[in-house]
């Protein structure tokens, strides 16, 4: 379970000087303004699991009630601001160097709210004491990460290796919510990926998550679910098709989600914006 421990320090040597200096000031500003945020994304799992892996950005959790006061904020200190994705997603920019706002998952599933700041551990961000996203809502936020290029699984099996005996499973159950199978598919592979620690996901979980796909599997699907595709809570790009042209009802336009029809024509309008540049062949 989540606790107010005090975690190791994280990837100050991946970060340029003057992109860490960026990082530094914001989070002390938000800090002296008694604004609340969350670290997550990659200096989040450094924290939990060891892990350093180069990052672009800096991920912050936030509520969207505070994002148009945090922008002034970081406007007095010359920093850009923008709300490319206003279902989810804000962005600090200094120069080449910039901070994601997150205050929901793309797929408008997982609002951060109040549940989110109860319980964080600590950490030095470089060199600034801040509270870290709990291993729980980390979860919640990845696991319906599921593109082409780009798949989190990784992380939720590396997460739960490194904290399977600490987390709140039944808050854990809670927040998923009509989600449970996402949930357990990854509990399913962490046991395919680590055979001789599946022992440590307890068997409780399973159990119930097992039970309720037995008793899925017995039932016809409701009439509402006869013609979803909720494949594009998982992939914003794969599913297009199905919704587009085999007749399918968006999964992110039923009460699942969040989200409105205009946020889903701008987050597919900006797939291609968003995808990394492709590498020229070898020569």
């Amino acid at each position: 379970m989540s606790s107010t421990t005090t975690l190791t320090a994280s990837l100050k040597e991946g970060v340029p000087p003057h992109v860490a200096d960026f990082y530094r000031q914001s989070l002390r500003a938000l800090r002296d303004a008694g604004i609340p945020f969350l670290v997550g994304g990659a200096f989040s799992l450094a924290c939990y699991t060891g892990i350093r892996r180069v990052t672009k950005d800096l991920d912050l959790f936030i509520l969207r009630e505070d994002f148009e006061r945090i922008a002034r904020l970081m406007q007095q200190h010359g920093w850009r601001t923008e709300l490319p994705y206003p279902h989810w997603l804000g962005k600090v920019h200094d120069g080449d160097a910039f901070i994601d706002l997150i205050f929901n998952s793309g797929n408008g599933v997982t609002p951060v709210d109040a549940r989110w700041f109860h319980g964080n551990s600590r950490a030095e961000i470089l060199g600034v004491p801040v509270r870290v996203a709990n291993v729980e809502d980390s979860l919640l936020s990845k696991a319906f990460i599921m593109e082409r290029e780009r798949y989190d699984g990784g992380d939720i099996a590396h997460l739960l290796l490194a904290r399977a005996e600490r987390l709140d499973w039944a808050g854990l159950l809670e927040r998923f919510g009509p989600h449970w199978r996402v949930l357990l598919a990854h509990l399913t592979l962490f046991g395919y990926i680590y055979p001789g620690e599946r022992h440590r996901i307890p068997t409780w979980v399973m159990t119930c998550l097992n039970d309720r796909l037995a008793d899925e599997m017995h039932r016809p699907p409701a009439p509402s679910d006869r013609k979803v595709c909720a494949g594009t809570l998982l992939s914003r790009e794969q599913y297009l098709h199905d919704v587009q042209h085999a007749g399918y009802l968006d999964g992110r336009l039923t009460p699942a989600s969040g989200m409105t029809a205009r946020d889903v024509a701008v987050w597919t309008h900006s797939i291609e914006d968003d995808k990394p540049a492709t590498r020229p062949p070898p020569d």
